[in-house]
């Protein structure tokens, strides 16, 4: 790091290689991981105050909708799975926004779209985060939300100091409206590390929330205000759409992976591609290879080139679509697919399962005394979202309606009041009917690659729970997308630093594609937990800001 006359600046390789040797933290009364030290800091302080983890999930999550506005924010959707005490079980709830009433496949087409737009008010859909908070408030929540916005209330209107990877994030493209340049480069310029920043509107708009509640967002003045917004700009939204979205209780789905129970959500999210990928990887025995090794990485990349071909077919909003839900991760399934692993050879060409009816995000996890555990992940899609900050609001309006297909037989097509396929995934694994390990990797289509990555490194290398979000991971691109998009010739393979040139090289004799350079991808926050006396491990990930902290 060095300084210079207008500002603290660091260098980027060093950030990107920096020392991956964190000790997990142990603690027994509480824990939160994220993805900013305000933010985790801010929920413990939740738990110090008589909060429970859903309070102190909820809190963090509002923190790094202020500190980290690029990936997050009310303006997104919200998915958590919880682990709930009390009544000693796991709990789903998607809190994702549908599309507009008045937009539609035939009026998409009609305006020669071959795919909806990533900027701009055509990628709308409704966000549910604020749905999202005032779900789990209303039924696992011990305080109320004016208690809990009370920190992020605070930074937004006082200002808070710039993280230095959050800022290489902080720049707006020309495409942004004028009140997001306004709101997120008030000196018209990119703000970065170390520089000081506030939102008083997102105070303001936090205010609003804090008295009148999730009411005021669907049914009152915030959704009043972004449908003017929206018809201001070429939007479809109208005061319909809020009025009738709902957050919804969902059961949590698994498969069995050594003897550990992982649990994802049903679609219309990618979870179950997580699940489709151990199915597959179950049938070697990984734990005998070196982590990271060509023998193993092969394996991988191509259980997930199979189980991303079904994802592209079969994944979609299950209110509107037919998806083979059990079969997709039934064992028996798994068992057929595997055949078509070539052990020595990358498959350049993949066909999903014939069955019956055929970028920027944030995650965080949480714990409490009690033993009630969070998985909740939150994003507004690419970065920036669709590049649009409504008037006064302070926070930026997701895309994550770009993700409908506009091909009129697929699943994932584009219907009016349907939510799009989404890629933001939390997770948890229990054993034996107990909590074990709470945890998530934010990334886009990389999320289901790296749930598995963590858990073969904890599962089959023996790994701590923040050695196996350390460990340098491998991604692999451009397989068929439920937008109508098709993998070819096999796609590609991106690596972060650490795995060695020769493992690349023979990897490419094999038949994959490999990219030039070093990448990181995703980014991970895990608690595993343990009992007599219960005791909480958290991890946080080196790619990122945050950290875990715990008491």
């Amino acid at each position: 790091m060095q300084a210079s006359g207008d500002g603290i600046f660091f260098d980027k390789d060093v950030i990107r290689d920096r020392n991956q040797n964190r000790s997990t933290l142990v603690c027994q009364n509480g824990v939160v991981c994220s993805s900013q030290p305000l933010a985790s800091m801010a929920g413990v302080d939740i738990l110090k105050a008589g909060g429970n983890a859903i309070d102190a999930a909820i809190c963090a999550n509002a923190m790094l909708s202020l500190v980290e506005p690029m990936s997050c924010g009310p303006g997104g959707d919200l998915f958590a799975i919880v682990w709930n005490e009390k009544q000693r079980k796991l709990l789903g709830l998607n809190a994702s926004g549908r599309s507009p009433y008045e937009w539609d496949l035939n009026k998409a087409l009609a305006l020669g779209m071959k795919e909806i737009p990533i900027r701009g008010p055509l990628s709308w859909s409704v966000p549910g985060c604020v749905s999202g908070w005032a779900t789990l408030q209303e039924k696992l929540g011990r305080l109320n939300l004016a208690k809990v916005l009370e920190a992020p209330i605070y930074y937004a209107r006082e200002g808070f100091g710039v993280t230095p990877i959050i800022a290489r994030s902080w720049s707006l493209s020309k495409e942004a409206n004028t009140a997001a340049l306004r709101t997120f480069m008030p000196d018209g310029k990119s703000l970065r590390f170390g520089d000081i920043f506030k939102n008083e509107d997102m105070a303001k708009f936090f205010e609003i929330i804090a008295r009148d509640g999730a009411e005021a967002f669907y049914k009152g003045e915030i959704a009043e205000r972004i449908v003017k917004f929206s018809k201001a700009n070429g939007g479809r939204f109208s005061m319909r759409d809020f009025r009738e979205h709902t957050a919804d209780w969902v059961e949590p789905v698994s498969t069995n992976y050594r003897g550990y129970d992982v649990w994802e959500l049903p679609p219309n999210g990618q979870g179950i591609a997580a699940l489709q990928i151990l199915n597959l990887l179950e049938h070697f025995d990984i734990g005998s290879m070196q982590p990271n090794s060509v023998g193993h990485l092969h394996l991988f990349i191509e259980a997930k080139k199979l189980a991303f071909e079904d994802r592209a077919v079969y994944y979609a909003d299950m209110d509107f679509a037919d998806v083979p839900l059990k079969s997709l991760i039934s064992q028996e399934y798994a068992a057929q697919r595997v055949k078509l692993i070539d052990p020595k050879r990358a498959a350049q060409q993949v066909k999903p399962g014939r069955l019956k009816g055929s970028s920027d995000t944030i995650y965080l996890t949480a714990a409490d005394r009690e033993g009630n555990m969070v998985s909740l992940i939150q994003s507004i899609y690419y970065g920036w979202g669709s590049s649009f900050v409504p008037d006064g609001l302070g926070f930026c309006l997701q895309n994550r309606g770009q993700l409908f297909s506009l091909n009129p037989e697929d699943l994932n097509k584009l219907e009016p009041h349907k939510r799009p396929f989404h890629t933001i995934i939390p997770a948890f694994v229990t054993k034996d009917a107990e909590p074990v390990f709470s945890f998530g990797v934010m990334g886009g289509d990389f999320q289901p690659q790296g749930h598995a990555q963590v858990l073969m490194n904890i599962i089959d290398f023996g790994m701590s729970p923040q050695q196996a979000g350390e460990q340098p991971r491998v991604q692999h691109s451009e397989s068929s997308m439920p937008t109508g998009r098709r993998m070819v010739d096999g796609g590609f393979v991106d690596f972060e630093r650490h795995i060695p040139e020769e493992t690349k090289l023979r990897l490419s004799y094999m038949g994959h594609k490999i990219r030039p350079g070093a990448g990181a991808f995703g980014g991970y926050q895990g608690i595993w937990r343990k009992s007599n006396p219960r005791r909480y491990f958290g991890a946080s990930d080196p790619r990122k800001d945050g950290c875990a902290i715990g008491y």
